[in-house]
């Protein structure tokens, strides 16, 4: 007997060494998987909360026909446009009058989270026409619009468009400039109005050859002075003509 138990021993210590692996190996992988799960979720989790934006602000730089749009990545609307290389049109969104991208601190604005809106969208592309919006308005947009028009914000002027311009719900906001063309932009009207988050656009012509089209709410039309030369002055910031 004490020999036949003598010879079991050695059987029996490998079958309890092997089942030990094979535990341990299984807590290992369960441990590995529970990090990769907890790593995962924590950063799909920032994906979920960033809902599209960025807080890098790391500068890229972009370019369209002859020019070089130097830009940080937060200010980039669109993923698969935050990086450095060629494009035929770049979207931005900025927050106004703070002129800067998304961040933390700036959640809200974005998120649009609270009832005053403050995000102005921008889009960078190679012009289409000859005129800007401001010089569109005597030959173009003056023959469209229905005469007299009614005072609006910030001194501006409001015209309603004829049936036939094929603008439906919209109309046109002017303001005077000593010595320029005037101010122009199209707004939304009516119920669309109150439901777009920027209702009101207008293009100038910047850089070389490239066309600056930006939308913005409504209640910036009655500061349109400082608006107008805040877009300005940030595309000459941002771009480099002459690629």
């Amino acid at each position: 007997m004490k020999q036949a138990a003598i010879a079991d021993g050695p059987e029996l210590t490998v079958v309890d060494s092997m089942l030990m692996r094979r535990v341990f190996h299984a807590f290992a992988a369960l441990a590995l998987l529970s990090v990769a799960i907890s790593l995962g979720g924590k950063w799909f989790g920032h994906s979920i909360a960033m809902a599209g934006y960025t807080d890098d602000a790391t500068v890229r730089r972009v370019v369209i026909g002859n020019n070089v749009i130097s830009v940080p990545a937060n200010f980039i609307r669109f993923d698969q446009a935050r990086r450095d290389g060629i494009a035929s049109r770049l979207d931005l969104y900025l927050r106004y009058p703070q002129m800067d991208g998304y961040s933390e601190a700036a959640r809200d604005d974005f998120n649009h989270s609270q009832d005053n809106r403050t995000i102005i969208f921008l889009s960078f592309e190679p012009q289409m026409m000859s005129r800007d919006m401001s010089g569109r308005f005597a030959p173009i947009y003056s023959a469209l619009i229905v005469q007299p028009g009614i005072p609006g914000p910030g001194g501006t002027t409001v015209y309603g468009f004829n049936e036939k311009s094929g603008y439906l719900n919209e109309v046109l906001v002017v303001g005077n400039r000593q010595g320029k063309d005037p101010f122009v932009a199209r707004c939304l009207s009516g119920p669309s109005a109150g439901q777009s988050l920027a209702p009101c656009e207008r293009d100038i012509h910047v850089g070389d050859d490239l066309s600056l089209t930006y939308r913005f709410p409504k209640e910036f039309l009655g500061d349109w002075q400082a608006l107008d030369a805040a877009m300005t002055a940030e595309a000459e910031r941002i771009l480099k003509p002459g690629h």
